[in-house]
């Protein structure tokens, strides 16, 4: 995703330039960087597609998926489901196809930008977001479009780390990162058109004293907006 600051970090380039790999994998580093992800997010990424609950049938987006591995997991969960995935970097899509040839099912891997999602208003029963929220704009502008296209009744599930926990790390600087403690991570949701009662945070503990938090946050049911199939062309975004 694009950079939240430009501004560099003082440490040196060495730190500054995987900060930007881990925004957006290029080349032979970031395809590298995917195979490094794996075993690093394997612990959130159950826990995440355990709270999505993927169902047969049901329209599923996962945004951010880098190497793939959620993807599979969701597959072998729910079979008859369609999925659908968005990441910026064209080395991450390919990457994941790749991984995830032999799942079963079929997937539609996009490569694109979070700032403006190409599917209708209202497309996905559910959509999933493990380690990506800290390419989020301070604006919103990403967060309110997984709840534009989220039907009413559907469900977000958002997986970060701590911001406590990132501030000791000398990657996942400010230039690329936008970090998230408890209130901060509740009131991007809020922001986005989540109601405060349909949203729920969750602490996770996981290995080397590491903190992060699984976010649930359900739209709001109004009968009066229309859902839509994930293949229709995109009409106008409304918030």
């Amino acid at each position: 995703m694009t950079p939240i600051l430009s501004k560099q970090r003082d440490g040196g380039d060495l730190w500054s330039w995987i900060d930007h790999q881990l925004a957006h994998p290029k080349g032979v580093a970031g395809r590298l960087l995917g195979h490094i992800m794996v075993p690093l997010n394997r612990a959130p990424n159950e826990r995440a597609v355990a709270a999505l609950a993927p169902q047969a049938g049901e329209a599923i987006l996962e945004v951010g998926f880098g190497p793939g591995q959620a993807l599979g997991s969701i597959l072998a969960a729910a079979p008859g489901c369609r999925l659908h995935g968005i990441d910026r970097s064209a080395e991450m899509v390919d990457q994941a196809r790749r991984r995830n040839m032999r799942a079963g099912g079929t997937m539609d891997l996009r490569v694109g930008s979070l700032f403006d999602l190409p599917w209708p208003d209202a497309s996905f029963d559910k959509i999933l977001a493990v380690n990506v929220a800290y390419f989020f704009d301070q604006e919103g502008v990403a967060a309110r479009e997984l709840h534009r296209v989220l039907r009413p009744g559907g469900r977000l599930v958002l997986y970060v780390t701590d911001s406590d926990t990132m501030k000791r790390w000398r990657l996942a600087g400010p230039e690329t990162h936008r970090l998230y403690g408890e209130a901060d991570l509740e009131a991007m949701l809020a922001a986005a058109g989540f109601a405060p009662e349909n949203i729920r945070l969750t602490p996770v503990a996981l290995p080397l004293k590491m903190r992060g938090w699984m976010a649930t946050a359900e739209r709001s049911r109004m009968p009066t907006v229309m859902t839509t199939d994930p293949a229709e062309p995109k009409a106008s975004a409304s918030w």
